[in-house]
Formats: C-alpha cells, sequence, structure tokens
C-alpha cells in the first residue's frame, strides 16, 4: 500500500482521515444531521467528527496522536452501523509501531484511557441492561479492550511500565465490570439481559483475545494468563459464570450475531441512529420502530422486509430477522398486505409459504419465554454450572 504524506509531514499507511470522514457519513449520515447529542465530555469524540467534517482542510495538519484520535472516533460512531469504519488494525496495532510512536505513545495512552468512558449510547443498538443498576454493555467495551491490550503491549515494547500499569488496571476494571453484571442478572434473574449479556461478552473477549494473538503475547505473561481465553477457559481469577456465558452464547445466540450482510443493502436503515440492529434474536421492538417510523417510505419498509427475508434464508437457524419482521408487519395497518404495491408478487407469495412466516407468526411474551427455558434448563458442559 502506498504511503500517504499530509502536509504536516505525517506519513500514513491507513486510509487518509478525508477519505475516513467520507466513509463515516455513507455508513451513518445522522451522525452530522443534528439527531443526536453532542454536549458533555464524554460525548466529545462526536463532536470532533462533526467539526472535522464542516473542516475537511484542517486534517491536513494533524498529527500521529490526532489521527489516532479520530479513527477511535470514526470507530467508535461506527462500530454498531452495518458497515463499521475499517481502522481496526490501525488502532490495535499499526499506529502503536509508527515510526513516530515514541513522541506520541503517552498521549494516544491517554486518549485510549479517556475513551473507556466515551458515551456511545446514540451510535449502537446493540446494548443489553443491568435495569437494577442501569448499567449498559455493547461490543463497543470489545472495541475498547481490543485498543487497550494494543496500547498495553506499546507501553511495555516503549518502557513505559507506569502508564502501562494504569492501562492494565483499567483493561481488568473492565473485565471486573462484565462479570459482574452477569453476576448481577443471574441474581436479579433478568434471562433475556442476561442472553443478551453473553452475546456482548462473547465478543467483546473474543476481540481482547485476538490482539493478544495479534501482539504475540508470550503463553508465560502473567497478565496474558489473567486476561486470555475468559469465555473459554476456567480462570481462578474469576468465577466460571463467564464460561458458562461462553457456552450459553455458542448454544444459543452465535448463530444471531453476525455482520448482518443482508441488510447493508437496506441504506434506509442508515438514515437514523434508531434503526441500528439490536443483539439478536431480540428484534421485536426494532421491527416495530421500523414499522411505525415516518421517516421510511412504504418502499424503504419493503425493502427492509425483503433484506429480512433474505438474511434469513442464508442463515435458517437464526430467528432475529424473523422477530424484526413480525414487529415491523404488525406495525402496518394491513400487515403484509400494506406492502404488496412495494415488494414483487413471488417474494410475497414465497414469504407466506415460508418458515420464516411461521416463525414471525409466534408471539412475543411466548418467544421470549422459550428462551428463558432454554436457559433454565441449560447446564454448562465444561463448568456445571446453570442459571
Amino acid at each position: 500500500m502506498a504511503k500517504k504524506v499530509l502536509r504536516s509531514n505525517l506519513e500514513l499507511n491507513g486510509i487518509a482521515p478525508n477519505l475516513l470522514l467520507k466513509d463515516i457519513e455513507v455508513t451513518a449520515p445522522f451522525l452530522f444531521k443534528g439527531e443526536l447529542n453532542l454536549e458533555g465530555k464524554d460525548r466529545e469524540f462526536l463532536k470532533k467528527l462533526s467539526f472535522y467534517k464542516k473542516n475537511l482542510n484542517s486534517l491536513k495538519y494533524i498529527n500521529l496522536s490526532e489521527y489516532f484520535y479520530i479513527c477511535m472516533a470514526a470507530h467508535w460512531a461506527t462500530a454498531g452501523t452495518f458497515v463499521p469504519t475499517n481502522v481496526d488494525n490501525q488502532i490495535r496495532e499499526g499506529l502503536w509501531k509508527h515510526k513516530e510512536i515514541l513522541g506520541h505513545i503517552e498521549k494516544m495512552a491517554r486518549i485510549t484511557i479517556d475513551s473507556w468512558l466515551w458515551n456511545y449510547e446514540e451510535v449502537t443498538n446493540r446494548k443489553s441492561f443491568n435495569v437494577s443498576t442501569g448499567q449498559v454493555l455493547s461490543t463497543h467495551e470489545g472495541t475498547w479492550l481490543s485498543v487497550a491490550i494494543g496500547a498495553y503491549n506499546a507501553l511495555v515494547k516503549n518502557k513505559k511500565t507506569e502508564l502501562a500499569h494504569e492501562m492494565s488496571q483499567i483493561i481488568l476494571a473492565e473485565i471486573d465490570k462484565e462479570e459482574k453484571i452477569l453476576l448481577k442478572l443471574r441474581e436479579s434473574r433478568d434471562h433475556i439481559n442476561f442472553l443478551r449479556t453473553t452475546a456482548l461478552m462473547a465478543h467483546n473477549f473474543g476481540d481482547l483475545d485476538r490482539v493478544i494473538d495479534q501482539w504475540d503475547m508470550p503463553q508465560d505473561d502473567p497478565f496474558r494468563e489473567r486476561i486470555y481465553k475468559l469465555g473459554h477457559q476456567v480462570n481462578k481469577n474469576y468465577s466460571p459464570i463467564l464460561v458458562y456465558a461462553g457456552q450459553v452464547n455458542k448454544a444459543f445466540l452465535s448463530v444471531e450475531n453476525h455482520r448482518h450482510m443482508s441488510m447493508r443493502q437496506a441504506k434506509c436503515l442508515r438514515k437514523s441512529y434508531k434503526f441500528l440492529i439490536p443483539v439478536g434474536p431480540f428484534m421485536d421492538s426494532w421491527g416495530k420502530v421500523l414499522g411505525e417510523s415516518k421517516d421510511l417510505t412504504m418502499s424503504e419498509k419493503g425493502e427492509i422486509v425483503v433484506c429480512l427475508f433474505e438474511g434469513y434464508k442464508r442463515q435458517d437457524l437464526a430467528f432475529g430477522y424473523a422477530r424484526a419482521f413480525r414487529g415491523l408487519i404488525n406495525s402496518l395497518p394491513e400487515g403484509l398486505d400494506s406492502l404488496v404495491q412495494d415488494i414483487a408478487f413471488d417474494v410475497v407469495s414465497d414469504i407466506r409459504k415460508s418458515h420464516f412466516f411461521k416463525l414471525s407468526e409466534i408471539p412475543e411474551e411466548e418467544f421470549l419465554d422459550g428462551y428463558t427455558k432454554k436457559l433454565e434448563d441449560f447446564e454448562c458442559p465444561l463448568t456445571g454450572f446453570k442459571f
């Protein structure tokens, strides 16, 4: 890949910052249309993107740490969208190995630490909730862990011992937070939010493991031993609930939470953060939002239905798309008949005759009760742990 040199003399191997802003606008146009709350220190990353969107010429004069910040902001802003910006490897590894890193590593580490508390709630629907504490968890914590462990390795490599220790303690705090959420949800018998959380935790610890491997952390590194494969192997430092959650996700939810390639075709879903996809298979409410939205035309709702059906045909062991379909058509005056002018006749016919349609006829309460019972009956094959 040809190197890019900005007017500030910053040399880049990754995407040029002006092109990155254009990518953000394509995948999340709502970021720049006044829909989001940009106030508060924890939302400054969103305000920064808006500033550069209006001042593209300023991007020519940024330094390494500012480019890192922009990449971080871009990924936080789009990680919950259908087409996230492709800067993962830059913020996890590439920029930490830049030839100018020694002049910027402490600032980049501070940005990473600050980002742990960035407010992502309006830029993702892939969330679970601890109702008793108001705590929210998403896949953004996985993104954070993946950047933080990259930062930790870079700090160790460059002999920034104190800052490396500080980073390690916050990584441990994030893991502790996720463990406590799972324990609390089990204690409060919140089956559905527990299930959502297992999918998010599996993603988050998976991100952490991948970057540990990416940096080739030694097998006998004490910190690696403490935080590696937490969703797969019993670890003396943590409750077996982490391995249990990993097995629950594998048994019930892993097939549901993928890249949603079929939904990328419905570009109308990029109009609002409210249209971002939630944790599957619990998608009835999302479908209802889409069906009731006045920002979507009937033609666009028909396009979404076709994408849901096509997605199900690719992944027919997953139920989330059928649930979203139910929520959408049940919010229309005449159900699926409301869309017969907007969907090809043969597709409507195929939908009506499909198992997808039969799944959508199951009432939401019955559907959720089924998952509650499955969770109650499930015993972890690795630990014997039960809900």
